[in-house]
């Protein structure tokens, strides 16, 4: 009997003891237990980390909904954190809300293979996990918790089953996205053996072609006369003296990392992140006006070189350049949006030049893509720099025909959540110019924030009678109509937001409004059979 045959067999015990409520239940970190219970203070936790999440999100999602879902996430994760206890490592915070979202873990000894969470609530016969091709492509397995309590504010304790688990090679995907139910999945109980025997494969493929020792600094300061190198026949070289490199850079031998880049170079000399690499160096070492003309080397071998812009701009920020520095994180941000340390950095820069409207508003997306920078020590400053100056802007005349300052001073009212004051702002703006789309949009969600849902309907219909290809009014107002119980009517608005999100190429906004309509269809399926 093959180990799937083995383990699908033992899925259907579990599917049997799962119906009938016998289950192994184990609270030692790092054992198997197919029931995990969360509450008390661990999920009080759970609760004060998804709030805080819900506030940084609610401009675009109704605060209870983005609460809800991150909190059918976090127990989730929790429950895999404590199967698998030290075998993995959670992905690094800063990465997650900078577009690396789509693993959850990794193998602590190894971090290229992936671990994806999927949270469920529903009947044992009816629940089904989606993933999409992202996840698939970026994780090794697929772990399904099954959640037995509707996730909801007042829940004071949850009963997660591990339902199991998928290998990624096991999927195949004949679209974007795929869903699986409980019993096509793999018992949870073979997850750990499965992952072990995953790296020990990993491992000894990486242990083929091993590379010969590294040189000591004293040998590599050492001149040489280096044969001539064939190009074609030799690319294990290349990542030898990168990862050699790699090393001495993390050591702080700074001279030692330069000739194997150097060398590294000699073999491909059109390699941006070799150039990149160089200037890490040259910045550690001082050397800004060196790193500049790496980093630029690297920038003009791939203009889509994000972190090279990000990079520079720091450099140029080291020298007091700071409109070099914020058009380096504008084209960084341009790049990729979603990344919060670009824009931290380009508030920092704007501080510098007395931009406070621009540096609060760089420093408020920041602390939405990531709410670690509102909280940790060395960015504590952020949030008390963001309470000072809102308040100036707030009590700041502005002339009575200026619609752009009552918007933006809408925009900080609704960011310190002074709703009722964020709403006559965008009136006054509106009264101003009757056509201004983005106070109506931003006055819909003051509404929706209130729970005045007609009133949110009302704005975010305007916005679309206005522009018509606008997808973020038609999702925002589909969240609207669920506060009012409009099922269908928010089943039309997210199809039409979705539709969009296709054609502006908003890949990941698109997966997730397909997910909710997902939802929404099952929720109404299961209406009706309820009834």
């Amino acid at each position: 009997m093959d180990w799937i045959t083995l383990l699908r067999s033992l899925q259907s015990d579990f599917l049997k003891r799962l119906k009938s409520g016998c289950l192994l239940h184990c609270e030692t970190p790092g054992e198997h237990s197919e029931l995990t219970i969360i509450s008390g203070e661990r999920l009080k936790a759970l609760r004060d980390f998804c709030w805080l999440m819900a506030e940084k999100y609610k401009r675009t999602s109704p605060v209870r909904d983005v609460f809800i879902n991150n909190l059918k996430g976090k127990l989730g994760e929790e429950v895999v954190k404590e199967r698998l206890a030290n075998f993995i490592t959670e992905v690094d915070y800063e990465k997650r809300f900078g577009g690396d979202g789509k693993s959850d873990f990794t193998l602590t000894s190894d971090s290229s293979i992936g671990v994806e969470v999927k949270s469920r609530h529903g009947t044992i016969d009816k629940v089904r996990w989606s993933v999409g091709s992202a996840e698939v492509e970026k994780n090794a397995v697929i772990v399904c918790i099954l959640i037995q309590e509707e996730v909801n504010e007042a829940q004071s304790k949850y009963h997660l089953f591990l339902a199991g688990f998928l290998p990624t090679k096991m999927i195949k995907l004949k679209t974007g996205k795929i869903s699986f139910g409980i019993n096509q999945l793999l018992y949870a109980g073979g997850l750990w053996c499965y992952l072990e025997q995953l790296q020990a494969s990993t491992n000894h493929k990486n242990q083929i072609l091993k590379p010969t020792p590294p040189l000591s600094h004293q040998q590599l300061l050492v001149p040489k006369v280096y044969p001539e190198i064939d190009k074609h026949s030799t690319p294990d070289l290349t990542i030898f003296y990168i990862k050699t490199g790699d090393n001495f850079l993390k050591k702080g031998d700074y001279a030692a990392a330069i000739n194997n880049y150097n060398q590294a170079l000699k073999i491909k000399p059109h390699d941006a992140d070799i150039y990149y690499k160089l200037g890490l160096v040259y910045y550690q070492l001082g050397d800004y006006q060196t790193a500049i003309i790496d980093y630029t080397q690297a920038i003009n071998i791939n203009i889509s070189e994000g972190k090279a812009y990000n990079k520079r701009g720091l450099t140029y920020y080291q020298i007091g350049n700071y409109q070099a520095a914020i058009e380096d994180y504008t084209q960084a941000i341009r790049i990729n949006p979603d990344i919060a340390i670009n824009y931290k950095n380009r508030a920092d820069a704007r501080s510098q030049i007395g931009d406070n409207q621009g540096a609060i508003e760089d420093y408020t997306q920041a602390i939405t893509i990531n709410p670690h920078y509102a909280t940790t020590h060395k960015n504590r400053g952020i949030a008390r720099y963001l309470l000072d100056n809102q308040q100036k802007l707030i009590h700041n005349k502005i002339a009575p025909d200026d619609a752009v300052a009552y918007k933006n001073r809408g925009n900080t009212r609704s960011d310190l959540g002074d709703f009722e004051g964020a709403i006559a702002d965008y009136t006054q703006a509106i009264q101003i110019n009757s056509h201004y789309v983005d106070a109506y949009y931003n006055r819909g969600n003051a509404h929706s924030d209130l729970g005045n849902y007609e009133a949110a309907i009302d704005d975010f219909s305007l916005v679309i009678k206005i522009n018509y290809n606008y997808p973020d009014a038609y999702y925002n107002r589909g969240n609207a109509r669920l506060g009012i119980g409009e099922k269908q009517g928010a089943i039309e608005d997210f199809q039409k937001a979705a539709d969009l999100y296709w054609k502006e190429g908003k890949l990941e906004e698109h997966k997730d409004t397909r997910a909710r309509i997902l939802d929404l269809e099952i929720e109404k399926s299961l209406d009706i059979l309820n009834f």
